[in-house]
């Protein structure tokens, strides 16, 4: 049995990676499974929520479109994807490689292949942005006045 914490960790990986990503990593894999679908691809609306500074009081930043999947490989494992966006493909490349990862036989030979690969182009990506942030990064200061002491 997987853990819960690693499943969540490899499910966050596949929903932040670029459909590009995902196919690349799917077309590694020399084995596709059978597969049927347990529900079909569906698109619809979350409320996306954030934190005032990332610490201060929750509130309602506005709605995202998220499309989920899920499906049953042949071997019982079912997997489940939720994206960002509308792409169907996506939703469900993610929710294969879930139910794939789920296989103990396979588990260990796909997180090499598959997430850590993936867990690398996410922190590239998000280094990159980093750098771009911190370039148009102003920093404000006040002047104390000789007459306002």
């Amino acid at each position: 049995m997987i853990d819960q914490s690693v499943r969540q960790h490899w499910m966050a990986v596949l929903a932040k990676s670029s459909f590009e990503d995902l196919e690349k990593v799917w077309g590694v894999l020399r084995e596709k499974p059978q597969y049927y679908f347990l529900r079909p691809p569906e698109t619809g609306l979350v409320m996306v929520r954030a934190k005032e500074e990332g610490n201060g009081a929750p509130f309602h930043l506005g709605e995202m479109t998220v499309t989920r999947f899920t499906v049953q490989v042949k071997n019982g494992y079912h997997g489940t994807g939720y994206v960002m966006g509308r792409n169907r493909r996506h939703a469900e490349l993610a929710a294969l490689l879930d139910a794939l990862l789920q296989d103990p036989h396979q588990h260990a030979a796909l997180m090499d292949l598959v997430i850590r690969p993936l867990e690398l182009i996410l922190r590239k990506r998000r280094a990159v942005m980093a750098q771009k942030i911190a370039s148009t990064r102003v920093e404000f200061f006040t002047m104390v006045r000789g007459d306002d002491t």
